[in-house]
């Protein structure tokens, strides 16, 4: 998907739990945050892609962290993940480069949570992102996936979205550049 987005997009904005292995592949410490080890090389050559195209690639620059998987457990915000500790949102200095990115825009699609957004402790990050969207005039906004959609649902944004795609999986099939059969059918008629 992102090898697919990079030949379309002029900002392509990573939060969640896939930001920690475009971290960890750059050398940064992530502690214990979602860590996919088989696409750090690839991580890798999606931001030597952006770079020779031009594409603002941003990841996080803080991150709000807590001890295990719980709203109640113990958090803090820093700019390093210790060991012990794991990336649950992104940080008010990443929000703020988010929301700063998305000025302006035309069209932004969106697929996956900034944050744990389920937990009130950790949803600032997929609140501002939304509420950015939300404000965005003159905007086409696309959410897409079953996270996104259901972020921008229990916050209170959806019907201020363009398109909200309920079909996660061809959401992400076509960001990936897929034929999706059912728009091939309709093509050919």
């Amino acid at each position: 998907m992102i090898n697919n987005l990079l030949e379309k997009v002029d900002i392509l904005i990573i939060g969640g739990g896939m930001a920690y292995t475009f971290l960890k592949a750059q050398g940064q410490e992530i502690g214990g945050s979602l860590l996919e080890e088989d696409k750090m090389e690839y991580a890798l050559e999606m931001i030597k892609k952006a770079e020779e195209r031009g594409v603002k690639l941003l990841l996080p620059v803080d991150h709000v962290i807590g001890k295990s998987f719980s709203n109640d457990t113990e958090f803090k915000t820093v700019e390093t993940i210790e060991a012990g500790w794991s990336g649950f949102d992104i940080g008010p200095k990443t929000i703020t480069l988010y929301m700063e990115a998305l000025k302006g825009a035309k069209t932004v699609v969106w697929n996956g949570p900034m944050g744990v957004f389920e937990f009130a402790n950790f949803a600032e990050g997929t609140l501002k992102v939304a509420e950015a969207l939300a404000n965005l005039e003159d905007a086409t906004t696309v959410i897409g996936g079953g996270d996104s959609v259901n972020a921008v649902k229990r916050l209170g944004f959806a019907d201020k979205m363009s398109h909200i795609s309920t079909g996660g999986g061809a959401s992400l099939e076509f960001l990936e550049g897929k034929e999706l059969p059912g728009v091939a059918a309709a093509d050919n008629k």
